[in-house]
């Protein structure tokens, strides 16, 4: 039996004894959006000292749910990204952000927001049924810019898309900072963020009222 074994045959413990440990879901959280470098792994969780994220990333790949990979130039060098067992994950991680979601509250001393965070809060809020119409056939671009943090999301009838970085072509360019929580709450109208200048968008106030439906808490 393995050291860290839960004595369990259960495919959740199985699960666990994969991508259970501390930090272990935060780091293929932010894969979702793409490979990354050890350093922008560690960028993007301030707190994970160096040996654990080490580690993790070893235990990960060891798995079978990170590969590594040299990035083209100009970026060249070595990155982790997902393999297709680890982007499977995606569909429990949104599952576990939306239950987590109503228990946020404040933000606490100290906590921070990443662009990957924001862009896994972009998946945990889209709701498809508000979404589905929108023609499956032609995508919706939303570019979201939270201070100096930058996100997108691209809406496909009743899926989405979310990463880091601008988006290639946005149909609505969204800038905000933590106020942009009040809309997707429901706590004030698309309406009155503009009029507040909480919000300013780049693009028609149709599809800032869509958004706000289709990004909910």
């Amino acid at each position: 039996m393995r050291e860290r074994d839960y004595g369990q045959y259960c495919g959740l413990a199985r699960a666990l004894d994969v991508v259970g440990d501390r930090w272990a879901l935060l780091i293929v959280r932010d894969l979702l959006s793409g490979p990354h470098r050890f350093g922008e792994l560690q960028a993007g969780l301030p707190r994970i000292p160096s040996n654990v994220l080490t580690n993790r990333l070893k235990e990960l790949e060891e798995a079978g749910v990170v590969e590594r990979v040299v990035r083209p130039a100009p970026g060249r060098g070595t990155a982790y990204r997902l393999t297709t067992d680890g982007y499977a994950l995606e569909e429990t991680l949104v599952a576990l952000g939306r239950w987590g979601a109503p228990r946020l509250g404040d933000p606490r001393e100290g906590e921070i927001v990443t662009a990957e965070s924001f862009a896994m809060a972009l998946r945990t809020t889209f709701r498809p049924d508000t979404a589905g119409d929108v023609d499956a056939t032609t995508p919706v671009t939303y570019e979201v810019h939270l201070g100096d943090l930058v996100t997108h999301a691209i809406v496909t009838g009743d899926r989405v898309t979310a990463g880091t970085g601008p988006a290639t072509k946005a149909d609505l360019i969204i800038r905000s900072g933590p106020e942009i929580k009040q809309v997707m709450a429901g706590e004030i109208t698309p309406t009155q963020a503009l009029r507040a200048g909480t919000v300013t968008i780049e693009g028609s106030r149709r599809l800032w009222t869509r958004f706000a439906r289709t990004f909910r808490t």
